[in-house]
């Protein structure tokens, strides 16, 4: 005779179970790759010099798999880094064209292992447009990337409509990031990614709302890296003060805005700031990150791993969201065939 109920025991440990599964199949939304062809091509363009680049464009596919491995990481999107300055339309095209075809075949290399954001740029919407379509409809990217802002332009401006309605048709999936951003005025010796990195991202944010930007493309899901800055905690003082904002701000949308952003765990878990994050947002709504290799290998598998599943505020449903289930959710491309 077979039942269907089940001891307290079986589901205790069955949720473990799920848990450590999650833990050994973690999908990391937040990896910077540069690519070593990408690389090789600035430098005999004389674009860039591999010896002046900052050290976390040395990406190397060993080091990137023997860090998932060690990680549990079953599956690495990445952000398409580029970097140097172009004047000519045609360069900057050539080089986003050899980074996204790079991601591609590294994809195509570990079909599982790694997936790729193709890149929009904010202040070039004919590029933008090139972008999307080379590397979702012929490379197979999972979403898009974009800079939370460039210059003075936010990601809520209304000047971005065009290219939001296009990611809109796709319901396109954003994944953010502050890079080059101003700190004048910072004290010295404080490097952007400390604290300028998450208020640009918070500045985003709030451009965002401000906007009514998820109201006006609802199939837009935007991805907030670093926890989303300081939003969620600032998203009250937001709400008391919104009706002074230039557009106002009723106080229903920034709750209604917290809920609808999605944040990825790069930096923002522990024991302090992790309440608040559930608190805003809840746990369906937040992402594993690793921002490697701008952060340390070590510092990825002895610090901010360990942190995100010893982390007291978590259960295991709670870490097999974030880990795992919320990411397959948001991009059901990364699934197991």
């Amino acid at each position: 005779m077979t039942t269907d109920l089940q001891s307290p025991g079986d589901i205790g440990r069955r949720a473990a179970q799920s848990g450590d599964d999650a833990r050994r199949e973690r999908i990391d939304v937040h990896h910077h790759y540069t690519a070593p062809e990408w690389v090789r091509w600035a430098e005999q363009k004389g674009i860039a010099d591999r010896d002046s680049l900052p050290p976390w464009t040395r990406w190397d596919e060993n080091d990137a798999l023997d860090l998932m491995d060690r990680t549990g990481t079953r599956t690495s999107v990445l952000t398409v880094a580029m970097l140097g300055r172009f004047t000519e339309a045609a360069a900057r095209k050539e080089s986003t064209r050899v980074a996204l075809d790079a991601a591609g075949d590294l994809a195509a290399r570990h079909s599982g292992r790694f997936a790729f954001f193709t890149p929009v740029f904010l202040d070039d919407a004919e590029l933008s447009r090139w972008s999307v379509s080379h590397g979702m409809d012929q490379l197979g990217a999972v979403g898009v990337s974009a800079r939370t802002s460039t210059g003075n332009t936010y990601l809520g401006d209304p000047a971005l409509d065009p290219i939001m309605a296009e990611l809109d048709e796709r319901a396109a999936v954003i994944s953010t990031h502050p890079m080059q951003v101003n700190t004048s005025g910072a004290p010295e010796g404080v490097p952007p990614f400390v604290c300028d990195f998450l208020m640009d991202t918070t500045r985003a944010a709030l451009s965002l709302i401000m906007n009514g930007t998820l109201d006006r493309f609802p199939r837009l899901s935007f991805i907030l890296p670093h926890g989303g800055g300081y939003l969620p905690y600032i998203a009250s003082r937001v709400e008391v003060f919104g009706r002074q904002l230039v557009p106002a701000v009723d106080p229903g949308r920034v709750s209604d805005y917290l809920h609808r952003f999605y944040y990825d765990t790069a930096a923002p878990m522990s024991p302090s700031a992790t309440p608040t994050l559930l608190a805003a947002a809840g746990s369906s709504r937040i992402l594993y990150g690793s921002d490697w290799p701008p952060t340390p290998a070590r510092v990825v598998s002895e610090v901010t791993a360990p942190a995100l599943d010893g982390d007291p505020a978590l259960g295991e449903r709670e870490r097999g969201r974030i880990n795992r289930e919320n990411a397959l959710r948001l991009l059901p491309a990364l699934a197991p065939v």
